[in-house]
């Protein structure tokens, strides 16, 4: 009598393999079509990323693909802005436009574009864009990101976490993460730590919040925001006092036998001695001599100091002793500031230590190293770490995520067995990336890439009048080391005429108006702000997306970007690519869908517009296109000869790395499931930075053109040279106002400083955000499905604080910042640190975007934290505009956020409730559903 269920249906007709675009894991998907729609996607067992692992963010790709907020023309701004009010028109109308307010500003002033982008995935092909167009003013999001812990990994050691390596997820036996949301690279992460656990291994999760990886960790360290680099500082304090130290590691591998000038009345104090040649200088322990770091057969020592001409010069370690073994950290005198027992702090330290030298092991593998010594086996340290924007979005992000790779290198913990790894291409010395360039020609390109690694003040993107070149003012004395640039303050430089005013805003997938700015309200002025002239302050913009977010209704020209399944796009080793510790690895998309839309894929888009314009590179001589797509371009494309924006399939078909341009090269990467791998040889899958046959494979694929095998630097010397110029030599200084503060962060070894930044008393609790697993950045919140999971977001308190303010779940609370006010509802929390609240990033929207009812509980129960944070720091009566950033980086410091909290009646909606704004899409029908085939 039961009925007959047919449990094989037929899925589909044809299955079309490429990569995930719902967060930047990239995984592997199979697509399954029927009727040529989109029916069904699961994860691709063969990629290398995911192995078939499929989150619920890829899954609901399906209605990504099928939103209605999707734009469905170009549009041009016939109301005011803020309005919503467009019309459509044509591409050849809209690049007629664009190329109109482009091509003037290009002739005359081409600092006046400011071109951004967001969290896209194609940034060293619209940075190679930006440079020939000629303007100084390019960076993508990773300023108001996660630059403190790219920028930190590369300057400490050539590489960070996350697309930089990877845990030894075979070899690790004790996991540490520190202040990871569930969004970045979630499907890997998640299959490591469910690998480890399932051999016993240990997880220690260091977060202010319980949720996610920290959720199911053996451990969970509930600290005080902020204060991550005091509890890093007083491990390593910890273990330096107990000897618990990899000091052959250090010999070897670091900066901590190298001599540093110790006579304060020196002009080199504080600077490496060197040869003749540029070599940091050792002494051998063998021959008690001065010897290039680098020299065959040398034993660097730890402790030995060499005097000449009166100097005496003392190694790293010896100024690593000096500052670490001060009392100031000894678990005793930070606990209370990290909300963390100093007997708990030490018992972290003494489990990292045993377990990284207890259970130490050896691989029988035999490896060459830089200085020529052959090594019969590898050590290995069962300790790894990972780390994200939890330890970076702070004003001391970037000297914490130091500290945590220098606690690293200290356990010899990195590029070891166990331990933890570089993805290729990294590990490269941050003297092999290229320094920001900033001279403008009119008419002309940028003389180099806008983004880089500077030594020293003479690497700053200045003006001849010392004025910043930049409109962010990244690469400045106000934030040296920028890497990334400082895309939260754009708009704010931009609208103040600080450095300059700017004609054009052109921006791509960056929701400025919204939930990717600080002091959202302010950015909404600042955009639509006009002169006493009655024209708008910023006189142009254009915006890209392939939604109808917030950011779209204050542009002048919308170019309707298409979702990811419409479109090819090139994830390469020029950029973000999706490599494994043990191979190098690249990817595409490609349209396994046409566009039932008017819409182009964005990069496309800008080979059209280099083309118009007639910008190097986009423009042959006779003023044809160079490239008739992004297609065309990542196939043709050569950075440098043999050298493209993908690594496979070149030449005739069997190169990988070097080789000529494949015309059947994309199509080779579609029949085999959108990516390629090529593997990195045994002998060469640890030591990377000092092992002959990785350097030699590098090279052999194109990674490097030479071999570059360097120390890691614990002590940065560059940042001495920007303390040097603080305390008045060398020709380029900087303004009075910014002396002490260089001198007191650039601290060439990690040190902690303290953020709070409420200006006045009142406002002791910290607030965070975090990104939840089933969404990320804000696309996923209008998707039909995952919309389900998080339609709108509580204020999670700690039981203290629900106490205290004599809450209760769904009660409502004020909470207050020195720069705004928001009315939200709460829950109640108790594996949260005791003095943080938190909600989940980019729930709430804005009335009228996303094709949204205007009842919708994301626009109605929803909010953003965003409306409590400014981009600057409060007034200090100086006069002066304080970034609200890392002084060293210009990170924005999202988690310095502390507020107060205080019980009030609910109210209709969260507050601030913003008027509608008109939707060019409309809304959505009330129930989405379709059938595809029979």
């Amino acid at each position: 009598m039961q009925p007959v269920i047919d449990l094989s249906p037929k899925v589909s007709d044809e299955v079309r393999r490429t990569t995930c675009y719902m967060c930047a894991c990239r995984c592997g998907i199979n697509v399954h079509m029927k009727a040529g729609k989109v029916v069904y996607i699961e994860g691709n067992r063969d990629h290398p990323v995911n192995k078939g692992v499929l989150c619920a963010k890829g899954s609901a790709g399906i209605m990504q693909v099928n939103a209605p907020s999707r734009l469905r023309a170009p549009l041009k701004r016939v109301g005011p802005r803020g309005s919503g009010e467009f019309e459509e028109i044509s591409w050849d109308e809209a690049l007629q436009i664009a190329t109109g307010w482009l091509a003037p500003i290009r002739a005359k002033n081409p600092e006046k574009l400011a071109f951004f982008t967001g969290r896209d995935q194609s940034q060293s092909f619209t940075s190679y864009w930006a440079q020939n167009f000629g303007t100084p003013n390019y960076a993508a999001h990773g300023g108001f990101c996660s630059v403190n812990m790219a920028a930190a990994g590369i300057y400490t050691m050539g590489g960070a976490f996350w697309e930089f390596g990877q845990p030894d997820w075979d070899h690790t036996k004790l996991f540490m993460l520190f202040g990871v949301a569930e969004d970045h690279d979630s499907n890997p992460i998640k299959m490591g730590i469910g690998k480890i656990k399932a051999r016993g291994a240990r997880v220690i999760g260091v977060n202010p919040i319980r949720t996610g990886y920290n959720a199911v960790a053996d451990d969970w360290v509930g600290i005080t925001p902020g204060t991550d680099g005091l509890f890093i500082l007083s491990m390593i304090h910890v273990l330096m006092k107990a000897g618990r130290i990899d000091l052959d590691y250090l010999a070897r591998y670091t900066n901590a036998p190298v001599l540093v000038n110790g006579d304060p009345k020196s002009p080199e104090f504080g600077l490496f001695l060197r040869d003749d040649a540029g070599k940091e200088l050792v002494i051998d322990r063998a021959t008690g001599k001065l010897t290039p770091f680098d020299h065959p057969g040398v034993r660097p020592d730890l402790a030995a100091t060499h005097r000449a001409g009166g100097i005496t010069h003392r190694p790293v370690f010896h100024q690593m002793a000096d500052l670490y073994l001060d009392p100031q950290y000894a678990p005793e005198a930070v606990a209370e500031r990290c909300g963390i027992a100093a007997s708990r702090i030490r018992a972290i330290a003494s489990e990292l230590a045993r377990v990284a030298f207890d259970e130490a092991f050896e691989l029988d593998r035999e490896w060459t190293d830089f200085r020529g010594e052959t090594h019969k086996t590898m050590t290995g340290r069962p300790v790894s770490f990972h780390a994200m924007r939890g330890i970076s979005a702070h004003a001391n992000g970037f000297q914490t995520c130091r500290a945590l790779h220098v606690l690293q290198i200290l356990l010899g913990t990195v590029e070891v067995p166990g331990g933890f790894r570089f993805k290729p291409p990294y590990p490269k010395p941050a003297t092999a990336h290229p320094k920001p360039h900033c001279k403008v020609t009119p008419g002309a390109p940028l003389d180099g890439p806008h983004l880089g690694f500077v030594q020293g003040p003479e690497d700053l993107a200045l003006k001849d009048d010392g004025t910043p070149a930049r409109i962010d003012k990244a690469f400045t004395w106000d934030n040296p080391m920028s890497a990334h640039g400082l895309m939260h303050m754009v708009i704010s430089n931009a609208h103040a005429g600080d450095p300059y005013k700017i004609d054009t805003l052109f921006m791509y997938m960056a929701n400025m108006s919204w939930n990717s700015s600080m002091n959202t309200r302010g950015v909404i002025d600042m955009l639509t702000d006009r002169g006493d002239d009655g024209e708008y302050v910023i006189p142009r913009i254009i915006y890209s997306d392939a939604y109808s977010s917030e950011m779209v209704a204050y542009a002048d020209l919308v170019l309707p970007d298409t979702t990811y399944l419409e479109r090819h796009d090139c994830i390469s080793l020029l950029d973000r690519p999706i490599c494994e510790a043990d191979a190098a690895a690249d990817a595409i998309r490609w349209p396994v869908i046409e566009p039932d839309r008017d819409v182009r894929g964005f990069q496309s888009v800008l080979c059209d517009l280099g083309a118009r314009l007639g910008l190097p590179g986009f423009a042959n001589e006779d003023g044809s296109a160079t490239y008739a797509d992004y297609a065309d371009y990542i196939v043709n494309h050569q950075r440098r000869p043999g050298i493209g924006p993908l690594a496979g399939f070149r030449g005739d078909g069997t190169q990988a790395g070097r080789g000529d341009p494949n015309p059947d090269q994309l199509n080779r990467y579609i029949a085999n499931g959108g990516f390629f791998v090529t593997h990195v040889p045994d002998a060469a899958a640890y030591y990377k930075p000092w092992n002959t046959a990785y350097q030699d494979w590098a090279v052999g694929i194109g990674l490097c053109d030479k071999p570059q095998p360097y120390l890691f630097q614990i002590y940065v010397e560059p940042m001495r040279r920007f303390q040097r110029a603080a305390e008045g030599h060398g020709d380029r200084q900087p303004p009075d106002h910014l002396r002490d503060r260089i001198k007191a962060t650039m601290s060439p070894l990690p040190i902690w400083h303290e953020t709070d930044q409420t200006g006045n008393d009142g406002f002791p609790v910290h607030a965070l955000t975090q990104r939840p697993m089933a969404m990320y950045h804000s696309w996923g919140s209008q998707n039909a499905w995952l919309r389900q999971l998080h339609g709108h977001n509580p204020l999670y308190l700690p039981t203290r604080l629900m106490r205290e303010n004599d809450l209760k779940d769904g009660d409502w609370a004020r909470v207050t910042s020195p720069h705004g006010e928001i009315t939200v509802p709460v829950l109640e929390m108790t594996a949260l640190n005791e003095n943080t609240v938190w909600t989940w990033n980019a729930i709430g929207k804005r009335k009228g975007a996303w094709a949204l009812e205007p009842d919708a509980p994301e626009a109605t129960r929803g909010f953003l934290l965003n409306h409590l944070i400014h981009e600057l720091l409060p007034p200090k009566g100086d006069g002066l505009r304080w970034s609200n950033s890392d002084p060293i980086t210009g990170q924005a410091a999202w988690f310095d956020l502390k507020v107060s909290i205080a019980k009030t009646t609910p109210p209709q909606e969260s507050l601030p409730a913003f008027d509608p704004i008109k939707s060019p899409v409309g809304t959505g029908p009330k129930t989405l559903r379709w059938k595809v085939g029979p």
